[in-house]
Order: structure tokens, then sequence, then C-alpha cells
């Protein structure tokens, strides 16, 4: 379900479930995980983060994982491996990248769009809540407008409107990300690793008792119930508040 590859200083790690879009799971999270730990082991200098097929990522998988808290603890140390490795990493969004698909990207340092990318957070249609981090991370690349438009509409945004807005860096495939990373692998790691370092650093990131009592109750709602059923039904949810 994962690739890893290395062309001198630069490690590729290719999601590799097309039957399911590249949908994460325990297992792929767990995967990336360890393989962040094992670039940084043997000394390499970049990582590109890419999925094989038509999509990036299509987020959780539906099915069970957005559901489970195993995923749920694998999902964030994920990120969390992303965000905090020295390595810079580039995401090489080669397809739709949704939900959790979405976090994978942010999590990245730098993101590199293909002409048919585009980003959906659809949390709202289905009655799930995002942590703080992902709202601040998407409100700092994408800027809060947009960020507001893709969580609170669940609007998707297409490549251009993407790199228009800061949350994308260039246009280009995977190819165009590896050369980009190998560049960026000859500049000075030290470097690198402070400026990481200051970026990532965000206090505001912590929730209040209020924000932190909101996101239970979505979780805990009836309306995650009713959007669960309503996609095995095939039809649109009904949302109550409850």
């Amino acid at each position: 379900m994962l690739g890893y590859s290395r062309d001198q200083d630069v490690v590729t790690i290719e999601l590799q479930r097309e039957d399911r879009r590249n949908a994460l799971n325990t297992t792929i999270c767990t995967g990336i995980t360890e393989m962040v730990r094992e670039a940084e082991e043997t000394g390499a200098r970049a990582i590109v983060l890419t999925g094989r097929g038509a999509a990036f990522c299509a987020g959780a998988d539906l099915g069970s994982a957005a559901y489970d808290r195993d995923f749920i603890g694998s999902l964030y140390a994920m990120l969390h491996a992303l965000q905090h490795t020295p390595l810079p990493v580039i995401a090489a969004v080669n397809g739709p990248a949704i939900g959790a698909g979405v976090q994978l990207t942010v999590a990245a340092d730098l993101r590199v769009v293909a002409e048919d990318a585009y980003f959906m957070v659809p949390i709202a249609k289905l009655g799930l809540a995002m942590d703080n981090w992902t709202i601040n991370r998407l409100s700092e690349l994408a800027g809060g407008s947009s960020a507001r438009a893709m969580l609170m509409a669940a609007e998707p945004l297409a490549a251009d409107q993407a790199l228009q807005c800061g949350l994308a860096n260039r246009h280009g495939d995977l190819a165009v990300a590896q050369q980009w990373a190998a560049e960026i692998a000859q500049l000075a790691p030290l470097t690198i690793r402070h400026l990481k370092l200051v970026f990532n650093h965000t206090p505001q990131s912590e929730p209040t008792a209020e924000q932190q009592a909101a996101h239970r109750a979505a979780w805990a709602s009836s309306d995650v119930a009713e959007a669960r059923q309503a996609r095995m039904e095939g039809r649109r949810p009904t949302f109550t508040g409850d």
C-alpha cells in the first residue's frame, strides 16, 4: 500500500492504494510515520510525498477508519512526524486531496499541484469536527477566506486557485516535485531545520475548553451517525444538530 524509493538525497513516499483512491487507514498512516523516520536515520535530505493513480488521497477510509480511535491516533502521529521532521517535505499533489488528504498536504512544507488536482474538506457534510492545528494551518497557507469557504461551505479549491491563494507553491507533476526536492536537498540542512521550527511554532493551536467541548459534541452527535448511514444508503443526510 506504500512505496519507498530513494534517488541520491531525495526519498519519495508513494501512497499505492489505487482501488480506494489512496484513502488512509491505520496501516498506511503508521507506514508513512516509519518511512519518515527511516529517511531521517539513513541521511536523506528531502522527502516527496505523492499518490499513485488519479487521486492524491481521498482522505480517511470512511468505511471504518474515520470512526476508529486507533486510526485517529495513527493519523495525528503521521501528521506530527511530517511536520516535525527536520527534513523538508514536498507534497506532489497529483490529483484530488480530500479531508485527511488535505491534512496530509498541509503537514508538508511545500506543495506542487498537477493541473487536475483540487483540495476539499467536506467535514460539514459528515457532521465531523476538525482539530485546531488543521484549521490554523490551512488558514495560514490558503488564507482565512479560502479556508473558511473550504471548511464552512465544503467548497473545493482547484489547482489554479490553490496557486493564487498560496496553498500551492508550484504547478507540475511528480518529476517537478522531485527536482525541486533535489535542489532544496543541496541547501544548508541546519538552516532548513531552524526555519521549520519557526514556521511550525503556532501557540494559538491549543484549543480552549469551549473549543474542546464543541469538538467532542460534534463527534458524539447523532449527526455523525446520520451522515454515515446516509453515505451507506446513497442519500443526502438530514442534520438536526443533536
